[in-house]
């Protein structure tokens, strides 16, 4: 597989080797042994799959007492992926980094616990999977605005859809630290 850098430490774009012949193609989206020498040795315990139309803006969503680092991996389609480092120490902190993700590839992103994640979809239809570290908790989740003006994502389109919750979402210069994603003091990572 080939892994690269973006400009924020632990967020990384995966092309995962894929085999193809006239039949279609086989392709290993993780094993935990080759990712984890790659940095990435999340011990990943749900998969998720989200299915969206075009025009659909999903995010920027992110846990703040149990944050979670994802494997996100474009199964059917195209989309603009984007992570928001929200980690108080980083030295990107509020900087964002966006790439094109599709089943042509590159097919994957990994994000570090304590980035946000958000996706606009550029094909007519998309199906996203995606690992995590932690439990999805609907208590603990979180967003921050996906258009703020301090932060400037630059989306390729503008959203025909986005949902209620998506759109009220705070600014960061909104989120007190205790709104940030963080582990609970001498609480075990779960």
């Amino acid at each position: 597989m080939k892994v690269e850098k973006t400009p924020i430490d632990g967020l990384l774009v995966i092309e995962p080797k894929c085999f193809g012949d006239a039949r279609g193609f086989v392709l290993e989206t993780f094993q935990r042994e080759r990712y984890a020498q790659a940095g990435m040795a999340d011990d990943f315990v749900q998969d998720n799959q989200s299915r969206s139309a075009k025009g659909i803006l999903r995010g920027m969503h992110f846990q703040r007492k149990w944050p979670q680092a994802q494997l996100l991996t474009v199964m059917r389609g195209k989309i603009f992926d984007v992570g928001v480092d929200l980690r108080p120490r980083s030295a990107t902190f509020g900087r964002w980094f966006g790439v094109e993700l599709s089943d042509t590839g590159p097919r994957q992103i990994y994000m570090a616990a304590g980035i946000a994640h958000g996706f606009c979809v550029l094909s007519e239809m998309v199906d996203v999977q995606y690992k995590v570290s932690r439990y999805y908790d609907p208590a603990d989740e979180a967003g921050l605005l996906w258009n703020d003006p301090d932060i400037g994502i630059e989306w390729p389109i503008t959203p025909s859809v986005i949902s209620p919750r998506d759109a009220a979402y705070p600014k960061l210069r909104d989120l007190t630290p205790d709104r940030l994603p963080h582990d609970p003091p001498g609480e075990p990572a779960r």
